[in-house]
């Protein structure tokens, strides 16, 4: 019997099926490599090891210890095997993510697929692991309360002192955020449609674009904000500017992740209707997936600013501008009746934003 594929059809299908091999055992490996890590790191923890000066190791020494280039090996031979061999435990993390469960598992409960048990026990040991990492101890939480006092007071009886000084930063760090946002939005509005996978299975450029787009937001995403102020800093000097700057870059790949996100969630109805009609790729993008997006992307927006005002009091503490500026000082000085005083100004404030941006979003969604 002829295939029903022949020439470019073939050729995409086969390109199609590579590309999802190489992603699911890019997951499975990345997945199995982090398992046996945190095995290895859980066994370090609980054995008794001591270190140089007798103590029991800490979490930053185990950390140091683990071998990350053989469970990074390990998780990819273990993948691999596991992709090429789903009939003798059942389908891989990967391989049900990525190219779909066997028949035989559709059905089935997830306690009774390989998958399922994995994903299970990779959360099981991720909880335990990042308990002994950060170093929880709640018994000195709860019993250690009374060093809190003098600040729990000042903060209940806040100062008058830096009030007017409060309320004129304050002002800056809602405009700080403010601006940050609207240099955001023209950005991040055109690079969601090439990070909309919806809109990039055409063509293997398209494909490019959109991981090469996905990578990069991901990457300026994944720096905080505080990070980002401490490197204009550097490069335009101490203010509001480089908080400005900072925000932004931020907010850009955040606004990008969430505009892709509801492009990828469209009715595509209208877009096929207008490609029948042999519109162009602009036209397409103009009458059925602008209109469908513009009030979600208002949301969005609106939601963002909230966020970024809340932030620009932190990007304040490294000389970002806002009231974070003055109050870093009164805190490391101890001065809490002034700390009390700013606390409430931006809880105020942000209470304030919240309650209008949650009618706004009401009104446009």
């Amino acid at each position: 019997m002829a295939s029903g594929l022949h020439g470019p059809d073939q050729e995409r299908s086969r390109r199609d099926r590579a590309l999802g091999l190489v992603e699911a055992v890019a997951v499975d490996a990345t997945l199995l490599g982090i398992l046996l890590v945190m095995i290895e790191f859980l066994v370090l923890a609980f054995s008794g090891r001591r270190g140089p000066a007798g103590m029991l190791l800490s979490a930053e020494q185990i950390l140091g210890l683990l071998h990350y280039g053989w469970a990074a090996v390990a998780g990819i031979a273990i993948g691999l095997l596991w992709y090429i061999f789903p009939g003798a435990v059942g389908s891989s993390p990967g391989r049900a993510l990525v190219v779909g469960l066997e028949e035989r598992e559709r059905d089935l409960p997830w306690s009774r697929t390989a998958y399922g048990w994995f994903a299970a026990v990779f959360i099981e040991l991720t909880f335990f692991t990042g308990w002994l990492i950060t170093e929880l101890d709640l018994v000195t939480f709860l019993t250690q309360f009374a060093k809190a006092a003098d600040i729990v007071r000042g903060l209940a009886h806040p100062s008058t002192g830096v009030l007017e000084q409060g309320l004129v930063l304050l002002v800056q760090t809602v405009f700080l955020a403010f601006m940050a946002t609207a240099f955001a939005i023209p950005v991040a509005f055109v690079l969601a449609f090439p990070s909309a996978r919806n809109l990039t299975r055409r063509s293997f450029l398209a494909r490019l674009t959109y991981a090469v787009s996905r990578t990069v937001m991901n990457f300026v995403r994944a720096v905080e904000p505080l990070v980002w102020a401490l490197i204009f800093i550097s490069w335009v000097g101490i203010g509001p500017f480089a908080g400005v700057l900072a925000l932004w870059v931020h907010s850009v790949a955040a606004l990008t992740k969430l505009y892709s996100e509801q492009i990828e969630s469209i009715d595509c109805g209208p877009m096929d209707a207008i490609t029948a009609t042999g519109a162009g790729t602009l036209q397409v993008l103009r009458y059925g997936v602008v209109p469908q997006v513009i009030p979600p992307f208002l949301s969005f927006t609106i939601y963002r600013w909230d966020i970024n005002v809340r932030m620009s009091t932190i990007i304040g503490f490294v000389g970002g501008g806002g009231i974070g500026y003055i109050l870093k000082p009164r805190v490391d000085l101890g001065e809490w009746g002034e700390v009390g005083t700013l606390v409430l100004l931006i809880a105020a404030t942000v209470w304030l934003m919240d309650m209008i941006s949650a009618k706004i979003r009401e009104r446009i969604v």
